[in-house]
C-alpha cells in the first residue's frame, strides 16, 4: 500500500511540474537585475546594476530603459512599481538613496538619503497605495527603519525606540528584494541573515517587533534567508542557505504552517541555495537561484525542477493578476507560462 502510494505522488509531481514552462528572452540592457515589481499581467518594472532601470506596460512584450542621472553606477536592488507612471526604486551601499518618477522614468526625484558609512538598503514593500516601508542593514547595532505615508514622496526614519536590535553579525541580504514582505492590516515581516537569521513581525505598521526564530542554515555572513513569503496568515516558506556554497542541499529550505512556531524540512527540497521563493496560488510556490529553478504543489512539501537556468536572481507574480516573471544577469528575463 505505501509503495502504491509513493508511486502516486511521484507521478503526481512529475505531470505537476510538467504544468510551467519557462520562456526566457532578454532586456534591452545587460545589466544584472535583481529589483522587480510585478503591477498585473500588462506592467512590471526591473532594476539593477549600472544604474538601470526597465518598464514593460505590454506583459514584457517590449521594455523602455531608463537611468538616474549622475548614478550611471549605482546597483538598484529595490523598486516598487504603483502603475505605468508612478515608482520607487533604492540602491544598495552607502550614501543609501531612494528615487521617486511619476512620469514613467523619465525623471527621478530623490526623496530618501542616509549618508551613514554603513546605511544599507536591503528592501521596500507597501501596504497600499500611501503606506510603505523600507529596511536595511544595521546601524549602530539597530536595523535601518523608514516609512512613508504618502506613497514614496516623502520618508521619515523610524525613532531608535522602534528599530529592532540586531545581534553581532546579523544583517540581510538584497539579493532579490524578498527579505521584507507587507501584509493586511498593518502587518510586515522582514528576514535576516549572517550570524544569526530570523524573521521579525510586526502588526502595527512597524511600531514593535516579534522574533520567530528559523532553523535555516546560519552562523556565516553568507548564509541565512535570502528569501520568503508567505501566503496567509500563517503558511510560510523560507529559503536561502549559503551563497559561497550554492549546491549545498542541507537546511536551506524549510515551511511553515503556524506562522514558524513549527518550521519543517520538505522530503525533496531545492537543488541548492535559493536567492527567491514566491507563491503563486495556496499551495504552489517557485523558487529560483544561481543553480536553477525549483517549484512546489504541495506548499514545500515536495520540489522538483522547472529549469536548469542559472541566470535568475528573483521571481515575482503581479499583485493583481497571474503573470509570472523573473529577471536576472546579463538582462536574462523569464516568464513561467501555464500549459
Amino acid at each position: 500500500m505505501r509503495l502504491l502510494l509513493l508511486i502516486f505522488i511521484l507521478i503526481t509531481l512529475q505531470l505537476t511540474a510538467q504544468d510551467y514552462r519557462l520562456n526566457i528572452t532578454e532586456l534591452p540592457v545587460a545589466s544584472s537585475f535583481r529589483g522587480l515589481s510585478v503591477v498585473d499581467d500588462n506592467i512590471l518594472w526591473a532594476s539593477g546594476t549600472s544604474g538601470a532601470v526597465c518598464k514593460s506596460t505590454n506583459g514584457g512584450k517590449s521594455f523602455a530603459c531608463f537611468t538616474v542621472p549622475g548614478y550611471e553606477k549605482a546597483d538598484f536592488r529595490s523598486v516598487y512599481a504603483f502603475d505605468s507612471e508612478k515608482a520607487i526604486i533604492a540602491n544598495v551601499g552607502s550614501p543609501a538613496k531612494i528615487f521617486f518618477t511619476e512620469d514613467g522614468g523619465e525623471s527621478w526625484q530623490e526623496v530618501f538619503s542616509n549618508n551613514h558609512k554603513d546605511a544599507f538598503i536591503d528592501g521596500i514593500d507597501f501596504w497600499d497605495e500611501k503606506n510603505g516601508i523600507v529596511f536595511g542593514d544595521p546601524i549602530d547595532g539597530k536595523m535601518l527603519l523608514a516609512i512613508t505615508i504618502d506613497g514614496g514622496k516623502t520618508w521619515n526614519e523610524f525613532n531608535e525606540a522602534s528599530r529592532p536590535q540586531l545581534k553581532i553579525g546579523e544583517a540581510s541580504f538584497a539579493a532579490s528584494g524578498t527579505t521584507i514582505r507587507c501584509f493586511d492590516k498593518g502587518k510586515v515581516m522582514i528576514a535576516t541573515g549572517g550570524t544569526v537569521s530570523r524573521l521579525f513581525s510586526s502588526d502595527d505598521y512597524g511600531k514593535s517587533w516579534k522574533i520567530i526564530d528559523t532553523p535555516i542554515l546560519q552562523g556565516e555572513n553568507s548564509t541565512g534567508i535570502f528569501s520568503f513569503d508567505f501566503i496567509n496568515d500563517s503558511k510560510g516558506i523560507i529559503v536561502g542557505g549559503d551563497y559561497k556554497k550554492d549546491s549545498l542541499t542541507t537546511d536551506h529550505v524549510f515551511f511553515t504552517a503556524n506562522t514558524g512556531v513549527q518550521w519543517q524540512q520538505p522530503v525533496v527540497p531545492t537543488r541548492g541555495y535559493r536567492e527567491c521563493v514566491q507563491f503563486l496560488n495556496e499551495t504552489t510556490a517557485v523558487a529560483t537561484g544561481p543553480n536553477g529553478i525549483d517549484i512546489t504543489h504541495d506548499g514545500g512539501l515536495h520540489w522538483q525542477p522547472v529549469s536548469n537556468s542559472k541566470n535568475f536572481h528573483v521571481v515575482r507574480k503581479s499583485r493583481k493578476g497571474n503573470l509570472v516573471v523573473l529577471v536576472g544577469k546579463e538582462g536574462a528575463v523569464g516568464y513561467l507560462v501555464w500549459l
